[in-house]
């Protein structure tokens, strides 16, 4: 396989884990389909970098766990049958995620709490002298909290470079867009300030991240992937008032959105 072939396999299973993420949320009419549609290529490429039985996986934003559940799936860590029960009544795939979550190693409760989580787990393998990785998933919207900074800053005093974070800068939070909320920007020279690698790149871009996660994962530093994305991406079927943090699908429109990713993976 070239290395063309790779990356345009690669959207294509962006586009299956959509497609597994809008059958999850359909039987309830609304869900956190956003997060998955922004952040399907970061799960795409990570899962061509993580290994489940050397490295640790941190979720901090639990909502993000629908892409994670899919992803698990389309890797052959979780049962694809599994997936029709998210967000049911005595699942072990609940629509936000817990310490129960399968194919994970770590779901946070309250944003910010990620990268705290991700610090214990590299400084527990420096001591042990294990050499996997922590890979860590945030939202942008998690920068808003000083614990993340608190993290940061300890994770660049001690050098961790076990740590890599993916963060989904989709610029969406259930108060609204991100930006006008809080202002985050620059954020890649916030994080290099602190001592970090940071990489900005166009997060449905399979190649730039490719490119910035092989970067990120090779640097003696703590590194971030800072991915900037659409919780639109993937579905033109969207309405153009969608809300991009907890969207509504009713049966017509997620028969819609079945139709244009099946006809995208014929």
């Amino acid at each position: 396989m070239t290395t063309s072939d790779v990356f345009v396999a690669r959207a294509r299973a962006a586009d299956r884990l959509r497609l597994r993420a809008v059958n999850m949320v359909a039987p309830h009419g609304f869900g956190y389909l956003g997060q998955a549609l922004s952040s399907a290529e970061l799960f795409t490429t990570l899962s061509a970098h993580y290994d489940p039985d050397r490295d640790d996986l941190v979720v901090s934003p639990g909502h993000y766990i629908i892409a994670a559940f899919a992803s698990a799936a389309e890797t052959g860590r979780l049962d694809e049958e599994l997936l029709a029960t998210y967000g049911h009544d005595g699942s072990s795939l609940e629509a936000i995620g817990t310490e129960r979550s399968p194919g994970v190693d770590l779901v946070c409760g309250s944003l910010g709490q990620g990268l705290s989580g991700a610090v214990g787990f590299a400084w527990a393998r420096r001591l042990r002298g294990d050499t996997g990785r922590v890979f860590t998933m945030m939202s942008d919207g998690e920068l808003e909290e000083g614990q993340v900074w608190e993290a940061a800053m300890f994770a660049a005093h001690h050098v961790l470079g076990a740590i890599t974070v993916l963060l989904d800068a989709n610029d969406s939070q259930v108060d609204g867009p991100v930006s006008s909320i809080t202002t985050l920007e620059p954020i890649a020279a916030k994080w290099e300030a602190f001592g970090w690698a940071a990489f900005d790149v166009d997060g449905h871009d399979v190649e730039a991240l490719e490119s910035a996660v092989s970067a990120a994962v090779s640097d003696v530093r703590p590194a971030i992937v800072i991915a900037r994305t659409s919780t639109r991406r993937g579905l033109d079927v969207l309405p153009e008032d969608a809300d991009g943090h907890f969207i509504k699908l009713p049966a017509d429109l997620a028969a819609a959105a079945t139709a244009e990713l099946e006809a995208r993976l014929a």
